[in-house]
């Protein structure tokens, strides 16, 4: 559903959003905006020039803003680029061709990674940035190094049906104090980045396209990718049923590397502070034994 904001409403969203980028970003980093046939893509960048790229698929609703933690981490070996989704809250901006289907997602991406003259990337994606990250990669494995997942939701299992009523009220009617009361639900009152949250408040009140949503990929595409994987399940999650996912992760791939983060909800995934060091370890592992030339590896 599109929401019309107020000019002081956006006005606050975009403060904040720079407040995230100025308090918690690594000097250093560099936005950009790529042009594609459905909109300008707005993208933070950090790392060495000429490193092997990293592309970081947020959350719904969390802005690349989100992984701040991330960028400070595997930019000393990455060049990390972290996007705004088109139609979501952020600094993309909608083109005259909407997004409204999984094959303008893939168009959507190739035209980022053109943009940015990429070869094979790491592709990373956070809830329904890892659903839109898979998808990409059965479509074109060929584009994708490496892929991490962070706790995806719509790949391998359901939402829980709790999880769903406690996010009605917020869907139906967002602003600050419903999506407030929605994360405290979900995270269990983690403390949050204060920066970030007010960001994420800010945005409640944006205009929003609806997703683009379909049914899990299917057993047989999952079962015949050989792009290399490392699935990181967030272990308090309230979105999806963590041992049913990881069962359904280790069937469907059994190549993938599937790994259960304990003490963090799914909404505190990527910038929890108790597991970043964790989840920055493991991703930084799997992404340098990916990069190592053959036989070094």
């Amino acid at each position: 559903m599109t929401r019309t904001p107020s000019a002081t409403g956006e006005a606050a969203f975009l403060a904040a959003y720079d407040e995230v980028l100025a308090a918690r970003w690594p000097v250093g980093t560099v936005s950009t905006q790529v042009p594609t046939p459905y909109g300008t893509t707005h993208l933070n960048s950090y790392g060495p020039e000429g490193a092997p790229p990293l592309l970081l698929l947020p959350g719904g609703g969390a802005t690349s803003t989100v992984w701040f933690a991330q960028a400070a981490a595997l930019g000393r070996t990455h060049r990390v680029h972290a996007v705004d989704l088109v139609g979501e809250p952020g600094r993309s901006t909608v083109g005259e061709r909407p997004i409204r289907t999984v094959a303008d997602l893939h168009g959507w991406l190739d035209a980022v990674l053109d943009a940015l003259g990429a070869g094979p990337v790491a592709l990373c994606g956070h809830s329904y940035g890892g659903w839109i990250a898979l998808h990409f990669a059965l479509y074109a494995p060929h584009r994708v190094r490496s892929l991490i997942l962070l706790d995806p939701t719509g790949c391998f299992a359901g939402f829980r049906p709790g999880y769903l009523l406690r996010a009605l009220p917020m869907l139906l009617r967002p602003d600050a104090a419903r999506t407030r009361a929605f994360l405290d639900w979900e995270t269990g009152h983690a403390p949050l980045d204060p920066a970030w949250l007010r960001m994420r408040e800010a945005a409640a009140g944006l205009p929003s396209v609806r997703p683009v949503t379909g049914p899990r990929p299917s057993p047989g595409a999952l079962r015949g990718l050989r792009v290399p994987t490392l699935i990181l399940l967030a272990g308090q999650g309230r979105a999806q049923d963590v041992n049913r996912t990881s069962a359904a992760a280790h069937r469907l791939l059994p190549r993938a590397e599937t790994v259960v983060l304990p003490g963090v909800s799914h909404h505190a995934l990527p910038l929890y502070g108790p597991v970043v060091a964790e989840l920055n370890r493991r991703a930084g592992e799997f992404l340098a034994d990916r990069d190592a030339p053959p036989g070094l590896s």
